[in-house]
């Protein structure tokens, strides 16, 4: 029988994140995203957990644990608040995981150590400012001089590219044009204080305020040969890969948004008083906090799905699609409900519901709009 019962060992994981996700970010995060200041003090503290090294080998300095495990996590900590769970998120998924996936042994020794410790971070450079969900309209170009590579070009949105602590960014870069005018696609490790790097004042966003993103430039930056990260020309399907799995991190971050929202209001509606009685004793407001648990459960069975997959080693890009579609819009829906049955209280950014509100939107965009999933699945069950 299917048993969706966590173990001892995801369990405390699990209730070790929760903990510390209410103890240490819930009383502090509110000043910090008003103020749009990145969280070193609670990246230290996740650091010291050992949470940036979870579904990494010891022999890294990772916990030796899988991707459910990082789900898990990410899951807790956007319960409270995402800037910190997408920082996580993009630390391990986006910043470590493709030099884990396909990185030289000498590129591993050198870098992963670092970023399991959560003392470095790691950006992902793919999207472009004239791309967005055409990644393979890659401009940013890389061509080789003797025994270094000249990249030249620009990415947008790229995550953690730009903190005190940002040792990397892996970028894509188009390496040569074939004569059929295809693109050979490649992958690039570039040290942040390159020469010729540069990274652009952070953005001004809507949500994800202590969130690091930033735009960056390449004007003539020269890095060694042996930056190349896996093989020549296969830079785009490695990419590709990377954000399948990013996909069941970030369906399992909507997640926790969602139950977030439940959570908030399940205090509210026990407090406040309208017209002389708790307004949770409204079948309106039963029913609407009734369809945000509905939301939420459906979310997370698919993104166990889809992680249940990836760690048997079996294909799980449709579920790692479904996982993310079904979860962000899931964020989405129970921040908009969450923010109506607060009221004006809602409205306001001293109620977590105003930051998860802002904070939603952003899931149904990254890794892959929610129509790009949409074409994804399709294209999975051979509709064109």
């Amino acid at each position: 029988m299917i048993d969706f019962r966590l173990d001892d060992e995801y369990e405390s994981l699990r209730k070790t994140v929760e903990d510390f996700a209410h103890s240490e970010v819930a009383p502090v995060i509110g000043e910090l995203y008003e103020r749009e200041e990145f969280p070193y003090a609670l990246v230290a503290k996740m650091a010291e957990m050992g949470l940036f090294g979870l579904p990494f080998p010891e022999e890294f300095g990772g916990m030796g644990g899988d991707y459910f495990a990082l789900c898990l996590a990410l899951e807790e900590l956007a319960r409270v608040d995402s800037s910190v769970a997408i920082t996580l998120e993009a630390g391990v998924s986006l910043g470590a995981m493709p030099i884990y996936r396909f990185g030289s042994q000498e590129q591993k020794d050198k870098w992963l150590p670092a970023l399991c410790a959560g003392e470095a971070l790691g950006g992902f450079g793919l999207t472009e400012p004239g791309g967005g969900s055409d990644a393979g309209a890659t401009r940013t170009r890389a061509r080789l001089d003797g025994d270094e590579w000249i990249i030249n070009g620009s990415k947008a949105f790229i995550t953690n590219s730009g903190t005190d602590i940002t040792k990397l960014v892996t970028v894509t870069a188009v390496t040569d044009v074939m004569e059929n005018g295809r693109k050979e696609i490649s992958a690039i490790i570039v040290p942040s204080g390159t020469p010729g790097f540069a990274v652009a004042p952070k953005y001004s966003k809507v949500g994800w305020n202590c969130s690091d993103t930033h735009e960056l430039s390449f004007s003539d930056v020269r890095v060694p040969v042996d930056n190349l990260v896996g093989e020549r020309g296969r830079g785009y399907a490695q990419f590709l890969s990377i954000l399948d799995e990013g996909r069941v991190a970030i369906a399992a971050l909507s997640v926790g948004l969602a139950q977030g929202c439940v959570d908030e209001c399940l205090k509210y509606v026990k407090d406040r008083i309208a017209f002389g009685r708790r307004i949770g004793e409204y079948q309106a407001i039963q029913f609407k906090i009734a369809d945000m648990e509905v939301r939420t459960h459906t979310a997370r069975l698919a993104y166990y799905q889809a992680a249940s997959k990836m760690l048997r080693g079996e294909p799980f890009k449709k579920e790692a699609s479904i996982a993310k579609l079904v979860a962000s819009n899931a964020a989405m829906d129970n921040a908009r409900d969450a923010t109506q049955i607060f009221g004006g209280y809602g409205f306001m950014n001293e109620f977590p519901v105003g930051r998860f509100y802002r904070d939603a939107k952003i899931l149904e965009v990254g890794e892959g709009t929610s129509e790009v999933q949409k074409m994804l699945i399709s294209r999975h069950l051979g509709v064109a």
